[in-house]
């Protein structure tokens, strides 16, 4: 059993080191902790025990079954194309069967996440006998980005900051550094305000066994603090900071009555100049609470609380997210140093204060430790509405694939609510990348106060802008650039270097974030990942090649199938027009109702979508929210997915350039309402919505044309096409109801719906002269 070196303690005697570092911890160091467990070894976790080993077994069947399924439609096809009756139904043939080549690989690579899937269970109740003193619990650094007070409020940061410096954990273990990409006197006015408040409300929350360490969430869900005079009087505290915040952001500015009120801790804002702008600013650094010197209501210690903002010039190049994390590995090196690392969105709060207790259950299991890197928890979303319209909760990227990739090597880093250990992001297991400085390396242990002049200094200069020059921090050591999808890439290429990873799913969920609230943020949102995503896929980093060969068969797979998602709409575009516009042409293209192949068509069809129906019903969901995902899956295909690849060729031709945006945290109350009851958003007359609305009203022409066929009877050799163009018409009802019986701000702009009726029947036309023609 290894135990975790708290390395940001004071004076605190330094553990030998091993001449050669073969694992995540020292060799070499016995804690007593870990002298306790090997005379009495007690289990921390479960990591063998299977979802249901009937459903794994089935899934393995079904995917063999599915498969020769899979290999007969191709046969199928084949034989098409090589007796073709016309030009036409060559064209057509060969369009289908790209479509579901296509398919078949985006359904084969995500199989490799239902070869073997895990769930895991922790035994917090052995960890408390494990870990009797505050000595025994490794340190821990808390990274939290923010880049836009306006997009991302303060006081969202400051309720995310506090719900994880209030866990149930020694505060003097625990510091929280918050980075501000946009160099904010607003979001650092509200920190300070915060560190006031932690006085009282860390605690209130452990005085009172409180589970939800927010303090937002708390009020909104315990309406009836006014019978509690404690919880009342906090209340009061709360609303007062949260206005002061409020104030300040509707001003814009932190006024002269902060500045100029004599308090050397508001000194800090003279920093913000005329000069000083979000993209040229110098580095800013500053120590809000310090463990030790700091304390609480009851006197106990505060954990240490430390705003950065690292250093910008309008000549050096920015990476958005992982820079800032690279910035916050160097800066809290100098001034901790913990061993362990939780990054979290601005937006995404801590939802149990045992989280930080369960991940010690695994990374002081002596059989994972050697070489486990991180643990990453699914992330969640408050206030998705009752059938998830929108699939914000992405079930299958953030809970059915970590679950199946956690029985091969791990699951992907998605950015958030993940627990890194420092030691991994310094090279592999069985080597080591150094630093340029000493003080850097995950190693060193600190023995000045964090707001020593000397550590002060330090600090500084590795958050300095061209700091990153000529050095490894990027492609070797810390979190990798190369990809919009920085976290995904990271993760990818920690494994890639010999590293695992876990995933932990409780049933409380550990971490709640923001879901967008509006279809045009979810668009934004993945159309940023799909770029991201083919950044990897076209370099050689490519899973079906690099990931394959150093992760393995079924692990690399599963990493493709994440770079395929570009692949989607190539399908979705053909099966959601050709079909259908054969059909208004009266040009049957499936076999007919009474043709054997006809149930090749249908099995293939129910399997699929019956699989990922089942599994939303093992985890709980519904089958409206299944519905939903179904539907989204084709709507991100024609707008983010393919204005995705669009943006990416672009700029890989340099005709466009890109900028990360931030998705919006801010919410209308308009959107909010129509979202709540369930109504979608197209309020917005953006580009991304003229493929889907093109679609629609493609598919309903069809369906109307394809009836009055079937009643001519004709209804043997169109009836599959009838059904798929059925289908989408049902999946495409809320932009009918939208463009149609809809008068509220949600509705499809006049603009759009004509530029889409046009493109519909310019497309009809066209099709209608290619036949003639050919």
């Amino acid at each position: 059993m290894f135990h975790l070196q708290p390395y940001n303690t004071i004076n605190h005697r330094p553990p030998k080191i091993s001449k050669h570092i073969k694992s995540t911890f020292m060799e070499e160091y016995r804690a007593p902790a870990a002298a306790a467990a090997a005379a009495n070894p007690l289990p921390l976790n479960s990591h063998t025990q299977h979802i249901s080993p009937r459903a794994t077994t089935f899934n393995r069947l079904f995917a063999a079954l599915y498969s020769l399924a899979i290999f007969a439609l191709f046969y199928y096809h084949f034989s098409s194309l090589l007796n073709p009756i016309s030009f036409t139904s060559f064209f057509i043939s060969l369009s289908l069967f790209i479509s579901d080549l296509v398919l078949a690989f985006l359904w084969v690579a995500c199989q490799t996440n239902r070869m073997n899937p895990l769930r895991r269970r922790e035994f917090l109740g052995n960890l408390k006998l494990l870990l009797k003193k505050d000595s025994d619990f490794p340190a821990l650094d808390v990274f939290i980005c923010t880049a836009d007070p306006y997009k991302e409020p303060p006081m969202n940061v400051v309720n995310t900051a506090l719900s994880v410096m209030a866990y149930d954990y020694p505060t003097s273990k625990i510091s929280v550094y918050v980075s501000d990409d946009g160099g904010s006197a607003l979001t650092l006015f509200a920190f300070m305000e915060a560190a006031k408040f932690a006085a009282v409300w860390l605690p209130f929350c452990k005085k009172n066994d409180v589970v939800e360490r927010n303090p937002d969430a708390f009020f909104a869900s315990n309406k009836d603090y006014y019978c509690n005079p404690e919880m009342e009087k906090i209340k009061i505290m709360y609303e007062k900071m949260k206005m002061g915040v409020e104030n300040v952001m509707e001003k814009g500015e932190v006024g002269n009555e902060f500045i100029n009120n004599g308090n050397e801790e508001h000194l800090a804002f003279l920093k913000w100049t005329k000069s000083f702008t979000s993209h040229n600013h110098p580095a800013i650094i500053e120590v809000l609470l310090e463990s030790g010197k700091n304390k609480d209501i009851v006197g106990e210690s505060l954990p240490n609380l430390i705003y950065v903002s690292r250093q910008k010039s309008v000549t050096s190049h920015h990476h958005f997210k992982a820079g800032a994390l690279n910035n916050l590995v160097r800066v809290s090196a100098t001034m901790t140093n913990a061993p362990l690392i939780l990054t979290l969105d601005c937006d995404v709060y801590s939802n149990d204060p045992q989280t930080l207790n369960r991940v010690l259950c695994y990374f002081l299991d002596s059989k994972l430790a050697r070489n486990l890197s991180y643990i990453q928890f699914p992330q969640r979303f408050h206030g998705v509405n009752k059938n998830d319209i929108y699939a914000n909760e992405f079930k299958r990227l953030f809970i059915f694939n970590p679950i199946g990739m956690d029985g091969l090597l791990g699951p992907a880093y998605v950015g958030t609510g993940c627990f890194f250990v420092r030691r991994s992001l310094f090279g592999g297991p069985s080597s080591f990348e150094p630093p340029e400085l000493p003080e850097l390396d995950p190693n060193h242990v600190v023995k000045s106060a964090i707001y020593s002049e000397e550590v002060l200094d330090l600090a500084h200069v590795v958050a300095g802008c061209d700091y990153e020059s000529n050095t490894k921090w990027g492609s070797k050591i810390g979190f990798r650039y190369g990809s919009l999808v920085e976290d995904y890439f990271t993760g990818y290429l920690l494994q890639s270097e010999g590293w695992k990873s876990l995933f932990c799913n409780p049933k409380r969920a550990a971490f709640y974030g923001d879901a967008p609230i509006t279809l045009l943020d979810g668009m934004n949102q993945v159309k940023r990942w799909v770029i991201g995503l083919l950044e990897v896929a076209f370099s050689k980093y490519n899973g079906f090649t690099f990931g394959v060969r150093n992760l393995g068969l079924l692990m690399g797979l599963s990493y493709t199938h994440n770079q395929s998602w570009a692949l989607t709409p190539i399908s979705v575009i053909l099966y959601a027009f050709l079909p259908q516009l054969a059909l208004i042409n009266g040009i049957p293209i499936f076999p007919k109702v009474w043709d054997p192949w006809f149930v090749l068509y249908a099995f293939l069809f129910l399997g699929a979508y019956g699989q990922e129906l089942l599994e939303f019903i093992l985890e709980g969901d519904t089958f409206h929210k299944w519905w939903n995902d179904q539907r989204i899956w084709s709507i991100r295909a024609l707008s983010g997915y393919f204005f995705g690849i669009i943006e990416f060729f672009l700029r890989s031709l340099k005709i466009s350039a890109l900028n990360f945006n931030v998705t919006s945290k801010v919410i209308d109350e308009e959107q909010s309402k129509r979202y709540c009851q369930g109504l979608f958003d197209f309020g917005t007359p953006s580009p991304m919505f003229v493929p889907m609305t093109t679609a629609s009203i493609v598919n309903f022409i069809a369906g109307v044309i394809g009836i009055w066929r079937s009643l001519g009877g004709a209804w043997e050799q169109l009836f599959l096409q009838i059904l798929l163009t059925g289908f989408v018409m049902i999946n495409c009802w809320p932009l009918y109801e939208a463009m149609v019986f809809r008068n509220d701000g949600g509705k499809v702009p006049p603009k759009i719906t004509f530029i889409s009726l046009f493109l519909a029947l310019l497309l009809c036309s066209l099709f209608f002269a290619f036949l003639h023609v050919f």
